[in-house]
């Protein structure tokens, strides 16, 4: 690694670190914040899946601290233990926005659907980019070729970290959409979940961010190599 690549490593790192404290500390906060409607997070996500007529949908509980996620694989909700049995703000904004992937899959939201597509690329890719990237600087000066290719590998991990931006945002404004309109969140306890779910938003807009950094960087080192010869 470069020392320019380890300062920039170190500056998106710090604060990923960061915003991923905030969330857990708003995450901690949040759960002890009471719904008043005392629904739990189980109980939330499958009233808004019943609301928006999805019935192949199952909602479980997963092992682990955030390991909240949808699987458009198996058509499951999965939610940690304190989500899943929690009656707290932190529970219904996290079962929400969960539940708003499987609006989202369910109504063939584009960028979701363009996501899905990308996955198998990019398992492919990210197991060789970082092998690809390190060939291509040492051999920079007789086959930059190989820098190219690891570039355009890193591309393809950068696009998949770009889209997923609107999958997030989206899966939000659904989520706090619905949990107002359901009135099962209301005043102080709408304004906590929205908090939450930004926070949750910035981890993904921070990877999106290095992601692009980290690009334009290589591409540097690729335009500076090809001049040199």
């Amino acid at each position: 690694m470069t020392p320019g690549m380890m300062i920039l490593s170190l500056i998106f790192v710090g604060i990923s670190m960061l915003v991923s404290f905030r969330l857990k500390n708003k995450f901690k906060e949040y759960s002890q914040v009471p719904l008043a409607s005392g629904l739990t997070g189980r109980q939330i996500a499958e009233k808004m899946l019943l609301d928006n007529n999805i019935r192949d949908v199952q909602v479980i509980s997963v092992e682990g601290f955030l390991s909240d996620h949808y699987n458009p694989a198996n058509k499951t909700v999965n939610l940690s233990p304190d989500v899943y049995n929690g009656a707290t703000v932190a529970a219904a904004a996290v079962a929400a926005h969960e539940c708003g992937h499987a609006v989202q899959h369910a109504t063939s939201y584009q960028w979701l659907q363009l996501r899905s597509k990308l996955v198998p690329v990019v398992q492919i890719s990210s197991s060789l980019v970082q092998w690809v990237l390190l060939g291509g600087i040492l051999l920079i000066s007789v086959f930059p070729q190989l820098l190219l290719a690891g570039i355009i590998l890193f591309a393809i991990t950068t696009l998949f970290a770009v889209i997923t931006l609107p999958v997030e945002f989206d899966a939000s404004k659904r989520a706090l959409a619905w949990l107002d309109r359901s009135r099962i969140t209301g005043g102080q306890e709408h304004d906590k979940a929205k908090d939450a779910l930004w926070w949750a938003a910035m981890t993904y807009v921070v990877a999106a961010v290095a992601s692009i950094a980290t690009l334009f960087y290589y591409i540097m080192i690729y335009m500076g190599g090809s001049r040199r010869n």
